[in-house]
């Protein structure tokens, strides 16, 4: 539950951040969804933006910056590297998503790079591998994304945000703070404003 709340944050500070991602995210799900209902987990298939979305905030902030691969069992070769067996690999997923060579202006929140993209989050596409790849991929990965983006979605539906104290978006403190898992610095404070008709 730590990497869901932790990626969750994350995204929800790029949104509040980014308040014409934010609007463009609400403007979806108030045609999808509509402002007489809440959102629900049948209804999040139909959501292409918000995957967008939540590719891009992990892309820019993964939970687990660095997967642990399995112990190496003979020697082989990689692209022309000589790995020896019983070595350990660690694939540094923070890097790959800032990689000059793989994504345009990297350094930047926009998500719609992923527009008509077939990059995913479930290990096919090795420029976002969070969830790790193929045989050794991560065993909550359908309920860890289901639990995001259901949780993702339903507050920035149901209401309008705001940081305190008249805070401007631009004064977010985006700091990471670097562990197993790498949370934010300071953890998000902002203000809810109910948006729904009921």
């Amino acid at each position: 539950m730590n990497t869901s709340s932790t990626a969750i944050e994350w995204i929800l500070s790029e949104l509040i951040k980014h308040t014409q991602v934010m609007k463009k995210l609400q403007k979806e799900l108030e045609g999808i969804i509509g402002l007489d209902k809440m959102v629900e987990e049948s209804d999040l298939d139909n959501l292409e933006y918000l995957s967008m979305v939540i590719k891009e905030a992990l892309r820019l902030h993964p939970v687990s910056p660095l997967l642990i691969s399995h112990e190496c069992m003979e020697d082989c070769v990689v692209h022309g590297f000589h790995i020896p067996k019983a070595s350990r690999i660690n694939v540094n997923i923070w890097s790959i998503g800032r990689d000059p060579k793989a994504w345009d202006e990297e350094e930047k929140f926009q998500p719609e790079r992923f527009l008509g993209s077939d990059i995913d989050l479930r290990g096919h596409s090795f420029q976002l591998i969070h969830f790790c790849s193929g045989r050794r991929r991560c065993l909550g990965l359908q309920l860890g994304l289901g639990i995001v983006r259901l949780l993702v979605a339903q507050p920035v539906h149901c209401f309008d945000w705001e940081l305190p104290n008249g805070m401007m978006p631009s004064d977010l403190n985006m700091d990471e703070y670097f562990g197993l898992v790498t949370t934010r610095a300071e953890h998000l404070m902002a203000v809810p404003t109910y948006r729904l008709h009921k």
